[in-house]
């Protein structure tokens, strides 16, 4: 699949492969040995931490099969000599403290030289200190949240809290206002009655909306924000009807967005929901039913459409063995995993080819300069270590499918 690198696919490759199935199956405690191949000699395991059960397994189980595929692409062509890569996956259930008692677990594996992950921006939130302690890099393909990279007061002064955490998707800064220029100026929605589900990633994420679709001229007919353990949100339903609003936009995940979607059209209100990557999944399509027609999504990168190299990845990774599709993060994760694999690269060449004693140390310092074409387009890092792709796409709910409808970055 890989020449050195892939070029130019992107995780909005999930358009396709929100349908992609193949036959297959993964290990019972989520790890891998990602395959035969590699100089043999040293292994250098590459963790993963993703909600692998639950609600949100989807997309996890995305993320951890593309570390796979990428820790297999490495054994096999050789991309670092004397190196095997090998991959750990741990399943953070969508849950804070799961997360963080993953990284100290992952930390105590003296083999562990990077992480892919986790998902959510309430769990990497969790997990950037422990990393960060011990100077292992974290790599996430998902995480969102601006506070992350440029510090809690991101807006008034960007402050990066943690040199060993870096991400390939783009933030909410800039996610949140891509939508609401689509939603205001494309969609002709005045109105918007917003509701989020009080975590870190969907409150943030509301709020950029927010703010963006208010100077524009929006106007918000209501805010609400609602249990994210719950799947009954008939009076929120209600209380958007009543609102007169012309659409409504959700701040959270596609387990309760689904449902949400579903519950507003039978109240009366034939609006659209528009969410963020969270809810950019076949799942919501499967939990919004036929009502969910028309709801739209943002989501990074550009659509599978335009990447003429996304047959190529389709075929690899269908051919590697994978039950479950790559998702929304498929591209992001192999890219999350290919900037380790390059950074470890880096560190043994400069070392006569092999590790050093301070191996962890030398990757994180590695990582800020690694480059490459990868499967997203060009992946690199800037100062607080996001990436410097920032292209995103809106989705939207036809025929049973998502479909996309504008690709681009924010103007701001």
């Amino acid at each position: 699949m890989r020449q050195r690198s892939l070029i130019a696919i992107t995780a909005a490759l999930a358009a396709g492969a929100l349908t992609l199935t193949a036959c297959g199956s993964r290990d019972d405690d989520g790890g891998s040995d990602s395959g035969n191949g590699g100089g043999g000699g040293t292994t250098v395991v590459i963790g993963v931490d993703a909600p692998l059960t639950g609600d949100l397994s989807a997309l996890g189980l995305g993320i951890k099969n593309s570390v796979d595929l990428a820790a297999k692409t490495a054994n096999k062509e050789k991309t670092v000599d004397g190196i095997t890569f090998k991959v750990e996956a741990l399943d953070d259930q969508g849950q804070p403290s799961v997360g963080q008692q993953n990284a100290t677990k992952l930390v105590a594996d003296d083999d562990v030289l990077g992480v892919v992950g986790p998902l959510n921006s309430s769990v990497g939130e969790s997990m950037q200190k422990v990393f960060d302690t011990a100077k292992l890099v974290e790599v996430s393909p998902a995480n969102t949240n601006p506070a992350l990279t440029q510090g809690v007061d991101w807006q008034k002064e960007k402050v990066r809290p943690y040199k060993s955490y870096f991400r390939t998707a783009t933030t909410d800064a800039i996610q949140g206002p891509f939508a609401a220029q689509y939603v205001y100026n494309d969609a002709k929605k005045k109105k918007v009655f917003v509701i989020d589900d009080k975590k870190t990633y969907g409150a943030g994420l509301a709020a950029t909306f927010t703010d963006e679709f208010k100077k524009l001229g929006g106007q918000v007919a209501g805010t609400e924000h609602i249990n994210p353990d719950t799947k009954d949100f008939n009076a929120v339903a209600t209380k958007v009807k009543n609102s007169g609003a012309d659409v409504v936009y959700y701040g959270g995940e596609y387990p309760q967005a689904g449902p949400l979607s579903k519950q507003i059209k039978a109240a009366g209100a034939k609006i659209p929901v528009v969410g963020g990557d969270g809810i950019y999944s076949a799942d919501f399509i499967k939990l919004a039913g036929a009502s969910g027609t028309g709801d739209l999504a943002t989501s990074v990168g550009a659509p599978v459409e335009e990447l003429p190299s996304a047959k190529e990845f389709v075929a690899n990774y269908k051919a590697a063995g994978y039950k479950e599709a790559y998702e929304a993060y498929g591209g992001y994760s192999y890219d999350s995993a290919w900037a380790i694999i390059e950074a470890v690269k880096k560190v043994v060449e400069d070392n006569d080819g092999k590790l050093p004693d301070d191996a962890r140390a030398k990757v994180t310092e590695a990582m800020q300069n690694v480059s490459f074409d990868g499967v997203t387009g060009k992946v690199s890092f800037d100062e607080f270590g996001d990436a410097t792709n920032k292209q995103l796409t809106v989705y939207a709910v036809k025929n049973g499918a998502w479909g996309s409808v504008k690709s681009g970055t924010y103007t701001g």
